[in-house]
């Protein structure tokens, strides 16, 4: 692999990472690009997992809330690494398995985490039939920009 002097990277340490093959944030010049991020914890324990039948599908929406709380808490952690914030946040993807659940968690957890009625980002939110971990009801990507010039 190639690297570049302007990028930086830094990940959480979860074994998902090598699994995948992959690092948690990436950024180049002024703009951090965050990979999903899921509910765990810092040893990599999901938070709130899901309850799941016997097919490995969620019974229950319920965690949600629960998910994505932890899910920004992981997100502003890995900012902090780049001397940023959610302040800084342009554009996040918001991933869930079930929409009507999904907005209306993300609509109450984003407004507190972002600290404003109406955050100052870009966001989409899209229905999936799964995640990579099974018990993840939720899934959200992050674009950051942080310009150091002088105003």
């Amino acid at each position: 692999m190639r690297t570049q002097p302007n990028r930086k990277v830094a990940s959480h340490g979860v074994a998902w990472e090598s699994t995948y093959g992959y690092v948690q944030a990436v950024q180049v010049d002024d703009t951090i690009y965050l990979s999903g991020q899921l509910s765990h914890d810092s040893e990599g324990n999901f938070v709130a997992p899901a309850e799941l039948d016997g097919a490995g599908r969620p019974v229950d929406f319920s965690q949600m809330e629960a998910q994505f709380r932890q899910t920004y808490i992981n997100a502003k952690i890995l900012l902090a690494r780049f001397g940023a914030t959610l302040d800084d946040v342009v554009e996040e993807g918001v991933f869930v398995v079930d929409v009507p659940s999904g907005f209306a968690a993300a609509s109450k957890v984003r407004k507190e985490m972002y600290g404003t009625a109406i955050p100052q980002c870009a966001s989409s939110i899209f229905g999936v039939s799964g995640l990579a971990q099974p018990v993840q009801l939720v899934e959200v990507t992050f674009r950051a920009v942080i310009n150091r010039r002088a105003s």
